[in-house]
């Protein structure tokens, strides 16, 4: 997968790595040219006494070795700027394809580790371009070149490189073999470290309520120890390859010296022969210690390449159709209405349906609400409707068309969502307002907050709506996140309201005149309430009650009370006797 991607993402990039790459040759050329000159120096210059040519010679090496200079500059600066394309390119990959995932996929990879993919795993891949165009491209340059030169000045000790070679790269594969599981398992292990850490900081109010920072910090120890032991033990790898190449690299040395010192005794050998050997020698076991750098970087790469292709080739199970319908009008001219047949809904691998046969209609200028007990599948038949989830029976239909069949984001335009559990982004009361409709006048802003109840606490902060928000809305209470996120969704002026039981942090009184102001200010628009207070939702004009994943009793609240066991008992537990009539 690795090398699809670097095929893919690095094909915009090309001319840069192009560039870099014929910047780096030229280098490698003038490095296997300076221990010939150098040779001709010692054997022509110093050995005969000749100053001119030693000096004219020794000019050419210093131009020699400062094009070198520039060129490694270049060459890095090209391949680095190609390396952050790529990273750039990757990072919006991974966010746009995340962005498009419902909540089953989301659910699947988990947000720690799309985050580490989306950031550590992508730097791996971007580390492996810079190096490929430098250093792949010097080691078989120099290796190569370096066997050539060096046979050209000594082909009887060339013996020693074919005995060298081959030794150092046996001893750096057996360690790269044992690297590349362990590089899969850190990632993995970094990914645990992250949700870990996530779950503290979000639920830091409720680790110090329960008293179990002690516990809490022991678990963290426990999965950072495990980075730390994985990470210790590729290290320790990683650090015997060098001390490997170096071996091989200090004996190769003295086997030259020892086997050229015979024949420069015997006359057959110079010693700048026997130098400019020596070198290239070096240079080739070096290219190898470059090869096996990138050996080291190549399996956590891969790895890496992996767990990103394992996110990119992921489709969503929401998909938009290929022929949408490109509006979502009524037939009868009244937008916003809602309507489930016969909807069914099983979690992938689950035994048992969540919800079954659910069908009613919710109609525009209507309120429909939605109660039941925890876990009777309200939340999930929520999720239905905008389609976050898609049904996997039935049919959820906005306006008689199916909304399998429109675009998602038709579909969303159309809907204002207040989620059970409200989220604000880091900014201004105004920024989050305007989410939904960025060009929303700050009059439509303060109606807004004025029909959610919130604006009162808005203008008793110092700023207003520029007052800051930090992110998640933590910097305010939560029955004042609800009323945001309610102000949010009514800036908007959806045909569909949905609100997933938002109004539970809600006071018994700001909650009756929200509902007031809500009835007065969506006239003519759809209102889909879930809820756990029957308080919230007598004044409905239908009621859905859910248990165990079906309807199992629908009408009006005095309906229900003289129909529904199942609603005279959420009734009699929540409301004193004398509300019941």
């Amino acid at each position: 997968m690795l090398w699809k991607l670097l095929v893919e993402y690095v094909r915009p990039h090309r001319k840069l790595l192009a560039a870099a790459v014929v910047f780096q040759l030229a280098q490698s050329i003038a490095s296997l040219y300076l221990p010939t000159l150098n040779a001709d120096i010692i054997d022509e210059g110093v050995a005969k006494g000749n100053v001119g040519y030693i000096l004219s010679l020794g000019g050419v090496m210093l131009g020699i070795t400062l094009l070198q200079i520039v060129c490694a500059v270049i060459a890095v600066y090209f391949a680095a700027k190609a390396a952050m394309g790529v990273g750039r390119d990757l990072r919006v990959a991974i966010f746009t394809r995340v962005g498009d995932f419902s909540e089953q996929e989301v659910t699947k990879f988990g947000a720690p580790s799309l985050i580490t993919r989306s950031t550590n795993d992508v730097q791996q891949v971007q580390q492996l371009v810079l190096m490929s165009a430098t250093m792949l491209v010097t080691a078989p340059m120099l290796s190569i070149g370096g066997v050539i030169m060096a046979v050209r000045q000594d082909a009887q000790l060339s013996w020693l490189i074919a005995v060298a070679v081959p030794v150092l790269l046996i001893g750096v594969g057996l360690i790269t073999v044992r690297m590349v599981p362990l590089f899969r398992k850190m990632q993995k292990r970094i990914d645990t470290v992250n949700r870990v850490l996530r779950e503290q900081l979000t639920g830091i109010r409720v680790v110090r309520a329960f008293v179990r920072e002690d516990i809490e910090t022991e678990r963290f120890a426990r999965a950072n120890e495990d980075v730390t032991d994985t990470a210790l033990r590729a290290g320790r790898l990683m650090a015997l390859a060098f001390p490997v190449v170096m071996l091989v690299l200090n004996v190769s040395s003295v086997a030259v010296i020892w086997f050229g010192s015979f024949r420069i005794q015997d006359g057959s050998m110079q010693v700048g022969t026997l130098i400019a050997f020596l070198s290239y020698l070096l240079q080739i076991l070096m290219s190898v210690m470059m090869a096996t750098f990138m050996a080291v970087m190549i399996p956590r790469a891969a790895v890496s390449g992996d767990r990103i292709g394992e996110v990119l080739r992921t489709e969503s199970s929401v998909r938009p159709p290929l022929h949408p319908v490109s509006t979502t009008a009524g037939q009868d001219g009244r937008p916003g209405e809602l309507e489930m047949r016969d909807v069914g809904f099983a979690y992938p691998g689950a035994d048992q349906p969540v919800l079954t046969g659910i069908s009613f209609t919710a109609k525009a200028g209507q309120t429909t609400a939605i109660i039941g007990s925890t876990g009777a599948g309200k939340t999930t038949l929520v999720n239905l409707m905008p389609r976050l989830f898609d049904a996997t029976e039935g049919s959820v239909r906005m306006n008689g068309v199916d909304v399998r069949e429109l675009h998602p984001d038709l579909l969303w335009g159309h809907i204002g969502l207040v989620p059970q559990r409200p989220y604000l982004f880091s900014g201004t009361v105004r920024s989050n307002l305007l989410y939904g409709k960025p060009d929303a006048t700050e009059d439509e802003l303060w109606t807004a907050l004025e029909i959610a109840q919130a604006r009162d606490f808005v203008e008793r902060m110092e700023e207003g709506l520029d007052a800051p928000i930090s992110q998640g809305g933590t910097n305010v209470s939560g029955g004042q996140r609800q009323r945001l996120a309610i102000a949010r969704a009514l800036v908007k002026r959806p045909e569909l309201y949905i609100f997933d039981d938002s109004f539970s942090s809600l006071d018994t009184g700001t909650d009756a005149r929200l509902r007031q102001a809500l009835k007065r200010s969506t006239a003519g628009a759809t209102l889909v309430i879930i809820a756990q207070r029957v308080s919230s939702i007598v004044d409905a004009d239908q009621i859905l009650v859910l248990d165990d994943g079906r309807i199992v009793g629908r009408g009006t609240h005095r309906e229900l009370l003289e129909t529904s066991e199942t609603y005279r008992e959420i009734v009699s537990s929540q409301l004193a006797a004398e509300e019941t009539v």
